[in-house]
């Protein structure tokens, strides 16, 4: 299994922190952001080759980084650099299944996020349930949900529609940025773009994809830190206290 890790933002919400650093190497209570997803997702030991997807002014800073780590890490470099000129994430998925010729399962996440559960229960989800997968978490707060990607369900898990950002939510069921896809989906990237299927936020191809074939929407068992801005990034830094379920 490949694990996409989707870096190539510029978080201009947290400036002037990441003006000229990326997100997804500051420090939360001791260790990097992609550190606590990387060492717990490694524990899983199905990971053959971690792959990180920058943008073109951050790559170096993310090749230091993997060059200090024992997994294999490759840095993938979308030649963008700036914010108005950003590929997408859907477009940076393809990007480097191309540059890479990637051709298995994959695990694709955001890499600006931390949990305090272990991504390895997602990962056995997955390999139950032999389907694409995403998680999905509780939510009542109205604005909430419209500038989130909003899926629902059947009795089996299986999303029946999924949206990105709608106007009116169908549901109150938010789909964080982590998938796993079958190695017959991830095949199928390219084809959703073709199709149209929104190509700047990650959640836009599993909203085509489940009007495809089936994809299953596991319940998130803790809670996602979303480092969004200066004010939740401090507030993270004093809270988060590690992988604890």
């Amino acid at each position: 299994m490949k694990c996409l890790i989707l870096a190539a933002g510029y978080a201009t919400r947290l400036y002037p922190i990441t003006q000229n650093f990326p997100k997804p190497l500051l420090d939360v209570n001791g260790k990097t952001i992609l550190d606590w997803l990387v060492d717990d997702i490694d524990t899983a030991g199905c990971v053959d080759e971690y792959v990180v997807i920058s943008n073109h002014r951050f790559a170096q800073h993310f090749e230091q980084w993997a060059a200090q780590k024992p997994q294999k890490i490759t840095v993938v470099d979308d030649g963008t650099s700036t914010n108005e000129t950003r590929l997408g994430a859907v477009c940076d998925i393809q990007f480097a299944i191309d540059q890479l010729h990637l051709d298995d399962d994959m695990l694709v996440i955001a890499g600006d996020n931390v949990l305090d559960f272990s991504m390895t229960r997602f990962i056995d989800y997955a390999r139950e349930k032999q389907t694409s997968c995403v998680m999905r978490f509780y939510v009542e707060d109205l604005k909430t949900l419209q500038k989130s990607g909003v899926l629902s369900i059947d009795d089996s898990d299986r999303i029946t529609s999924m949206v990105e950002k709608p106007a009116e939510p169908e549901s109150s069921w938010c789909c964080p940025p982590f998938y796993y896809y079958t190695r017959a989906d991830a095949r199928l990237v390219r084809a959703g773009i073709e199709a149209g299927c929104g190509t700047d936020a990650p959640g836009s191809y599993i909203a085509w994809l489940c009007t495809q074939t089936a994809v299953h929407a596991m319940q998130m068992p803790g809670q996602r830190y979303d480092i969004g801005d200066v004010a939740s990034y401090e507030e993270v830094k004093q809270t988060y206290k590690g992988i604890t379920r």
